[in-house]
């Protein structure tokens, strides 16, 4: 199975007032085949839309050249006034890869998208970040977009500022635009009852750069400035993340709340511009869980717990199907976006696919389902004992004991379908023809890469059930013993499990050509089988004593 290829783009337009021009930028993109616009967000006070929309390739450039002869219709920069810093209508078109494609890909889109837009609107073109090739001086957006509009004219001049595409000479009504290759940028904003002064000064604490004196500020990969927004009435620190693994949000959010503290002035909440990735919020909803020891199990109450925490709905609702990113690109239920088809489907849907007369789904397929079922019925009662006032002497130990029952059921599940996919994979290889030297030790290669892929999912599978069976051991030993059944199916769903995944791991070792490996997995599979067989004994031999 090819994984699709999927870029994201974020174009940062110079206007955010004119109500007309910016629905019909968002018509354009949405009119170019094979393109999801995602997000449109205006501001008024920075004069300035930020849009996300996300397409194959292809299809991506021709939305973002869409858009920009759009602009180019209407939006003129000799008018243009706003709080964001600025130099050109159309000002600045990252290109982010999402998946499927790789950074020096995106090089190559960015660099096609640049070069087209100032050939079709003759206006100068800048690159930047991972695509940016000219020297040190211009791979950030405040080294490229230093001065602004206001002293374009005078840096274009300057030999050591030529566009990469495009002409020197100054085009009034566009400006100057920037395109390249980035990171996911997390734009966000931060809430204060507080002057314009009072907000940039805290910006200038944090920033990287600091006060620009050669003092640096707390944060590392943080942009950030203070302004006020008066149809808000309220000051903000608008920040950019340029690597949110290095400084995520509720680290710039936190620091805030310290500075604030020390002015005396509040944040009420916060603001993220456009779509952020899933793991960045669920770093903030770690930090919070561990700080106040909450025990939170599921993806949607983590998300809640952030919105509350960051104060993200302040201004307006921060809804995650509409926010973040994987959630707008997910089909169904996103909470199972790493999850196939098969393991998407109805228990009847995967009944008559393994029913039906082909050879996958077939045996491991069934293996990981019921093993999913297996740790899933070892998570519910460590639920229903949880909590319980009966039962609450046993609190700690069910909460180190369902985290990681509830986990693995939902880590099992994509194993349902990539044992059917990995199985296709070898199936094809197998029937690649091969007329040629060249083409049969491709062909040899691709099989013998596609038969460890056929071991590595079942392999996979018993290395997950083999992790949960202490913590099913503490749920039979401690839990709710009204749930004795559910724990003895468990273990022994957890045991079929294993032995389904065994069985899958034997047949198909007979296709890997390594013999070295072949005894590795052979070996690793023995193991793990007979932990699974004394973990089900274990368990049940647990529950047998407390019912004696």
């Amino acid at each position: 199975m090819t994984e699709k290829q999927i870029i994201e783009c974020v174009p940062n337009f110079s206007e955010g007032r004119d109500q007309a021009v910016i629905d019909a930028i968002s018509e354009a993109v949405r009119g170019v085949s094979g393109v999801r616009l995602l997000d449109v967000d205006p501001g008024p006070s920075t004069n300035r839309t930020v849009y996300t929309f996300v397409g194959s390739p292809a299809a991506i450039v021709e939305a973002a050249l869409a858009a920009a002869r759009t602009a180019h219709r209407l939006i003129d920069m000799t008018r243009h006034s706003g709080s964001h810093p600025r130099m050109g209508a159309l000002d600045v078109c990252p290109f982010i890869p999402v998946c499927g494609v790789t950074v020096a890909e995106c090089v190559k889109v960015a660099k096609e998208f640049g070069r087209r837009l100032a050939g079709e609107l003759d206006v100068p073109v800048f690159l930047y970040g991972d695509a940016a090739d000219k020297g040190d001086h211009r791979k950030t957006m405040p080294q490229i977009r230093a001065g602004e509009y206001e002293s374009l004219e005078k840096k274009l001049q300057d030999p050591q500022w030529q566009p990469d595409f495009g002409p020197s000479a100054f085009v009034p009504r566009w400006g100057a635009t920037v395109t390249g290759v980035r990171k996911f940028l997390i734009a966000y904003n931060i809430n204060l009852i507080a002057t314009k002064e009072q907000a940039h000064r805290i910006a200038l604490n944090l920033r990287t750069q600091g006060r620009g004196n050669g003092e640096v500020g707390r944060l590392q990969n943080c942009q950030a400035i203070g302004w006020y927004l008066e149809e808000r009435n309220m000051a903000q620190i608008s920040i950019n993340l340029t690597d949110f693994d290095v400084t995520p949000i509720h680290v710039a959010y936190e620091e805030a709340l310290k500075d604030a503290a020390a002015l005396n002035v509040p944040i009420t909440g916060s603001e993220i511009v456009g779509l952020v990735p899933l793991r960045s919020l669920l770093q903030a909803a770690d930090y919070y869980i561990d700080r106040e020891g909450l025990f939170i199990l599921e993806e949607e109450h983590k998300l809640q717990l952030v919105i509350n925490r960051l104060g993200l709905s302040q201004l307006a609702p921060f809804v995650p199907k509409e926010r973040i990113i994987e959630y707008c690109l997910a089909e169904g239920d996103p909470s199972l976006r790493s999850v196939g088809p098969l393991g998407r489907g109805s228990v009847a849907a995967l009944v008559r696919g393994v029913a039906a007369r082909t050879a996958a789904p077939g045996g491991g397929s069934v293996a990981a389902a019921v093993a999913a079922l297996g740790s899933a019925l070892g998570a519910m009662v460590g639920q229903l004992t949880y909590g319980k006032r009966q039962w609450e002497e046993h609190d700690a130990a069910m909460r180190s004991a369902i985290a990681p029952l509830h986990r693995a059921a939902f880590e099992l599940l994509p194993a349902i379908d990539n044992d059917t996919i990995a199985f296709s994979k070898y199936m094809s290889a197998s029937r690649q023809s091969a007329s040629t030297a060249s083409e049969e030790a491709l062909k040899e290669a691709a099989v013998a890469q596609a038969a460890i892929e056929t071991v590595l999912v079942p392999l996979g599978v018993m290395r997950s059930i083999d992790a949960v069976w202490p913590q099913l051991a503490k749920v039979a030993a401690l839990g709710n013993i009204n749930c004795r059944s559910d724990v003895q199916v468990g273990a022994r769903c957890l045991e079929t499990g294993a032995w389904g995944a065994f069985y899958n791991v034997s047949i198909n070792l007979d296709n890997v050509i390594d013999e070295s490996q072949r005894l590795l997995f052979s070996s690793e599979a023995e193991t793990l089988l007979k932990k699974a067989q004394d973990g089900c004994r274990h368990v049940l031999s647990i529950v047998e004593n407390r019912i004696a």
